[in-house]
């Protein structure tokens, strides 16, 4: 979302708890890091949450490589033969896609037995899943996902991860909204 115009960019992480104890970690691009950290304070601050110090919550989130790989007309067995040998943790197979999860120092060898498959995955990403989820009440989800939008609004954020368990009623509700 950060723009270049030869500005310094430098990468900065936040960690916190939303309403109801549910663990934020975000991960920012800024330019303005005084600006960037005033922005995240206040919404935390807004919204019922309370900033934590670095490092604070990171033991909550494990960070690990996501693949999206089309299924095109790739044999399942097969595929999963191929990319199990190069470091692959879970894959799951979704109507049109595979999700394939690595550990993180298996990123690079995931990637490159992807191409010697000459397969071009739709996305691949290091993401932070958190290691348990939290589930909260209806009420209190959407007040945390609201903060959450809040975090995504803002330029200088990257990525916005959490521990909310998405119970199938919460993702119903979110759908109808």
């Amino acid at each position: 979302k950060a723009s270049s115009d030869g500005a310094n960019f430098q990468e900065v992480t936040f960690e916190g708890y939303g309403p109801g104890g549910v663990a934020v970690f975000i991960e920012c691009l800024t330019d303005n890091n005084n600006r960037t950290v005033g922005v995240i304070r206040s919404i935390f601050t807004k919204k019922g949450g309370t900033l934590g110090t670095n490092g604070s919550l990171s033991f909550l989130f494990e960070r690990k490589g996501v693949f999206t790989i089309p299924k095109g007309d790739l044999d399942p067995e097969e595929f999963e033969l191929e990319i199990i040998d190069a470091g692959v943790e879970d894959i799951e197979e979704e109507s049109d896609v595979f999700i394939v999860t690595t550990a993180l120092e298996d990123f690079g060898s995931v990637q490159k037995k992807l191409d010697e498959l000459n397969i071009e995955p739709e996305n691949s990403v290091l993401q932070r899943i958190p290691n348990d989820t939290k589930e909260l009440d209806t009420e209190s989800s959407i007040k945390f996902l609201r903060m959450v939008e809040d975090f995504e609004e803002d330029d200088d954020v990257q990525n916005v991860y959490h521990n909310l368990e998405m119970t199938s009623d919460l993702m119903n509700i979110l759908e109808n909204e």
